[in-house]
């Protein structure tokens, strides 16, 4: 059968550690490495981190048990928003619920239009790291150099069009030819890297500084801001309302166990997330910088602290090889859904949907690119209150992740807390009773008011 929608219910994953790997890898990503360290050390350090556990936990399990839910549970889709139909017409429900799948797959592919551009980055970073161009870096050369980057539109646009055509040859080869493949050789190298930064930043850095920074909490600076930023964290960290948990539900077997399986994604996330504040925190303290330097943290900061000590320039290249790999892992995820809705929709192959959706993102991707530079000033949504000032690039971004995420994990914790059988949901979920009541108690009151809250608190403030 030649469209996704037959082929995704005769794939399944190879096994449960190839399942993890890719999960993990779509969860694993710039939020851990390069959005994680920045939020955590302008909010506090340990504080936040405790604030991100509980979101992560109480809200990010259940909610990613639902989505698997979900997509394994739908019989005759594989793409969220036909997961989210099937289930509907199972339960008599009305179809529009597929639209909260729809939701999903904008928030995604909007999110891909700027992560392509970010994994870019990475890219021309590693490549200035080989060649040793952080070497003996100070504060003002690592900021022209980053806004070197910015401001050259050609540079940015064949990096974000070389990421585009190696995630295009990866997903066109399907699960396991594909997307299996891919984790299992970025995966290990992304934890050996992770390792390896580190050790190296316990033996030439301050960790006793970034161990006090992210284990010792100052609940003096927990705020509503905190438990708004928490969230949003553990929305685009996690990877939930991104279509992707539903999509790669809908390839699990009925045998394995989602409850498990969903801790084990979020632990890692999570430690994941630590460690790159292990790995860039002592570095950042050693070097007397400030760890609340914001989204430059990595690109601008990071170059500096490594310049300067012994095995910098071989110790910069692996840290941002490390970005790619998580940045890739990400981008593989993110494309899935993506093509499963295109092959599903228009009833075409899966090599067809890959190209189709690959190209109309590699081309709106280009508006992002030149929004960096050219179209720096334009901003589209200025009559709207909250996009004044707000370019495409951050836009697409604050649609993305401010709203559309939060209103489609809301929309999820209703349909299946509120619309969708009790004994249908704890026959899927496999839990215990208690158990089962546990995720019921969250799935149908703490995450929704909790969500209801933050965002609410979001665009108005």
């Amino acid at each position: 059968m030649s469209a996704i929608s037959g082929q995704a219910k005769m794939e399944s994953w190879s096994s449960r550690l190839t399942f993890l790997m890719a999960s993990i890898g779509f969860s694993v990503g710039l939020g851990n490495i390069w959005r994680f360290p920045y939020v955590t050390g302008e909010n506090g350090g340990a504080a936040f981190v405790l604030v991100y556990l509980a979101c992560a936990l109480c809200i990010g399990v259940p909610l990613v048990m639902s989505e698997w839910a979900i997509g394994r549970r739908a019989k005759n889709a594989a793409s969220a928003s036909g997961s989210f139909k099937d289930l509907a017409k199972q339960n008599n429900l009305s179809t529009r619920w597929s639209g909260v799948g729809g939701m999903a797959i904008v928030a995604v592919f909007m999110m891909m239009l700027t992560y392509t551009v970010i994994t870019g980055w990475t890219l021309d970073y590693f490549t200035m790291a080989v060649v040793g161009e952080f070497n003996g870096i100070n504060a003002e050369r690592s900021k022209v150099v980053f806004n070197e980057l910015m401001s050259d539109p050609t540079r940015l646009l064949l990096w974000h069009s070389l990421v585009i055509v190696i995630i295009m040859l990866v997903n066109s080869k399907g699960l396991k030819g594909g997307i299996e493949k891919a984790v299992s050789i970025l995966m290990p190298s992304l934890f050996i890297c992770m390792i390896v930064m580190v050790i190296y930043a316990a033996l030439v850095g301050d960790f006793s500084a970034a161990v006090a920074f992210l284990l010792t909490p100052d609940f003096s600076q927990i705020t509503s801001q905190t438990f708004l930023l928490a969230l949003g964290q553990a929305f685009f960290s996690i990877g939930i309302a991104m279509a992707v948990m539903v999509t790669y539900g809908s390839y699990l077997p009925k045998t394995a166990s989602i409850g498990q399986n969903a801790f084990i994604v979020v632990f890692a996330d999570t430690f994941v997330a630590m460690l790159a504040g292990f790995a860039i925190f002592p570095l950042v303290f050693a070097h007397g910088l400030t760890p609340d330097a914001g989204a430059g943290l990595v690109f601008q900061v990071l170059p500096i602290a490594l310049g300067d000590l012994p095995g910098g320039q071989f110790f910069s290249a692996v840290f941002f090889l490390l970005l790619i790999a998580a940045a890739f892992t990400s981008c593989i995820g993110n494309f899935e859904p993506i093509i499963a809705w295109t092959a599903e929709k228009f009833s075409i192959t899966r090599k067809k949907a890959t190209l189709v959706s690959g190209t109309i993102m590699w081309l709106l991707g280009i508006s992002s690119v030149l929004s960096l530079n050219l179209l720096q000033d334009f901003h589209p949504l200025a009559y709207i209150t909250l996009f004044e000032g707000k370019t495409i690039f951050e836009s697409f971004d604050y649609i993305s992740a401010s709203i559309l995420l939060p209103i489609g994990g809301l929309l999820t914790a209703i349909f299946v807390g509120w619309r969708i059988p009790a004994k249908e949901m704890q026959a899927e979920l496999g839990l215990k009773k208690a158990t089962f009541r546990l995720w019921q108690l969250l799935i149908k009151l703490i995450v929704p008011v909790a969500i209801a809250i933050v965002f609410i608190s979001g665009i108005t403030t």
